[in-house]
């Protein structure tokens, strides 16, 4: 399906690029992905070159499993990883979804903090040395390819760390995995964990070194860098730095900024970078996690210039004030216009020039029905317009709950309602209901066929461009025991768009209550 990476990791200078979006990512509140999408993303993710894909946990549910198993079957190129607790049941399940692997690996961890082992573990510290062992021997029986984590590590002692690393490698890991769990280390810090390693632990020249950071201080990217800086040659990174709380360390940043700043850290990896934009989409898009316009590399101010000042050195010359070229990151300038008159062809070339290059015939002529129906309405067309048309139609493909047609009664005389038309599997229903305003009659109506106790926790409304003509981009979340979901829609009417964010959601939902995250599910 994918071209192999022909990148290594033999040169002294190699960081190797472990992508867990689909395994860490989708730990954060609201991300859960199906089978499909996690296809689609891994997809993607082998074409940019990253070189291990944690596809995910596959003692977690069946539908883990299936996913993980099928990523295993389809992708060929990076390494597929699972994730397995220090237990033999959680190793077999692993390595029997990532089996059919051109290249497997099993990823074991154990929690080696005094906090984590007491509180969480409830083991003592000889315990969970000898678990150590076990689980990474039980691993290497099973796969050459073992890398072994220890959860909470920059809080654990010095000795205590170095024994379980040496213990680690005599079992047979071939990477050893420091996360900084809860986000609390700093660079300097973080960076001495490693040199302490290189420096006391028999064996370790054999093995890579690898840095896995949560970003709850901000300073994800700062200790991954510090870490490589220090001697780890493998970086632990989701896309758009999704990741439960505050999330994990941005691929795009740590990427970018090894590539933009080679002349301090000489260091370099096997990413095509100029995909980066089109992960990034496709993330955010499946997801329903919508990118900060001031994110880094990827937000929509990152290449933008509004102050005279900058605008003035930008047209004289653009290293004024950029640093990296937009186009480095896959941003196309574009050169071709669209609107009501543009054709098949010329939509078709539009799309990929946005990086769309594989979008389905179904999903291809839903979209450019939409786009038809948009450029009617809408005088100036933006690329944005037709990336936001495109993600939401793709964000749909699989949906059991579809959006037919809506109709509602709004304003400041009468009684708010709507009626509206959903194909729910193969059967199509519809519902009419009244409420407070024209979004809780839609909501309402969308609530009597699609029954449910989930509460509206979050619903914003953005502009995706400017102008009173612009479309509006509705995010949803959903909350349901326990179980938060976020589902975005987009058209040019708000009610629509907010009616599709709705549905997005339940449909996530329903994917979500099949999963049952088993305890102590970290690293």
């Amino acid at each position: 399906m994918t071209a192999v990476n022909d990148h290594t990791a033999s040169a002294p200078d190699r960081v190797v690029i472990f992508d867990t979006t689909l395994r860490d990512g989708e730990q954060s509140p609201g991300a859960s992905m199906n089978l499909e999408e996690k296809l689609r993303i891994a997809t993607v993710l082998a074409e940019m070159g990253v070189d291990i894909i944690e596809a995910g946990f596959p003692i977690a549910s069946n539908g883990d499993f299936e996913a993980v198993q099928e990523i295993a079957k389809t992708i060929r190129g990076p390494v597929i990883a699972g994730l397995a607790r220090a237990n033999p049941r959680d190793i077999d399940r692993a390595a029997e979804a990532v089996k059919p692997a051109q290249r497997s690996r099993i990823h074991t961890f154990i929690s080696t903090s005094p906090l984590h082992m007491k509180y969480k573990l409830q083991m003592e510290p000889t315990a969970v040395l000898n678990a150590v062992t076990e689980s990474v021997t039980r691993a290497r029986n099973h796969t050459d390819d073992v890398e072994w984590s220890a959860e909470d590590g920059s809080r654990t002692e010095p000795d205590f760390l170095c024994r379980c690393v040496e213990a680690a490698i005599k079992a047979g890991a071939t990477t050893i995995n420091i996360p900084d769990t809860v986000g609390y280390a700093v660079p300097e810090e973080f960076a001495q964990i490693f040199r302490m390693l290189r420096e006391r632990v028999p064996g370790v020249e054999d093995v890579i070194l690898s840095a896995h950071c949560h970003n709850d201080l901000g300073l994800a990217v700062a200790n991954s860098l510090a870490a490589v800086e220090a001697g780890a040659r493998q970086v632990e990174c989701t896309i758009n730095g999704l990741g439960e709380r505050a999330g994990n360390a941005a691929l795009e940043e740590i990427v970018m900024a090894l590539r933009t700043r080679h002349d301090v850290m000489p260091f370099g990896t096997g990413i095509h970078t100029e995909s980066i934009m089109k992960a990034s989409r496709l993330v955010s898009t499946v997801t329903g996690f919508t990118v900060q316009p001031n994110k880094a590399i990827v937000g929509n101010n990152a290449f933008a210039h509004e102050s005279g000042i900058h605008q003035d050195g930008m047209l004289k010359h653009a290293s004024t004030y950029e640093i990296m070229t937009p186009e480095s990151v896959g941003l196309v300038r574009s050169t071709l216009v669209m609107g009501k008159h543009s054709g098949r062809n010329a939509f078709r070339t539009k799309l990929k020039e946005l990086g769309f290059d594989d979008i389905g015939d179904n999903a291809f002529e839903e979209v450019f029905g939409r786009f038809k129906d948009l450029a009617d309405k809408k005088k100036d067309l933006y690329d944005e317009d037709i990336v936001a048309l495109v993600d939401d139609e793709l964000a749909r493909v699989n949906d059991r709950i579809r959006f037919v047609s809506l109709g509602v009664m709004a304003g400041s005389i009468g009684q708010p309602s709507a009626q509206i038309v959903l194909q729910l599997d193969d059967e199509t229903r519809w519902s009419q209901t009244s409420g407070n305003g024209p979004v809780d009659s839609v909501f309402k109506a969308i609530s009597e066929l699609v029954p449910h106790h989930a509460r509206l926790a979050l619903y914003q409304v953005h502009a995706v461009t400017g102008g009173t003509d612009a479309q509006a981009e509705v995010t949803v979340r959903l909350e349901e025991d326990g179980k938060t979901v976020i589902g975005q829609g987009a058209d040019h009417d708000t009610l629509v768009a907010s009616a599709r964010a709705y549905i997005h959601a339940l449909n996530k939902l329903l994917v979500k209550r099949q999963k049952t995250a088993p305890e102590a599910l970290s690293a």
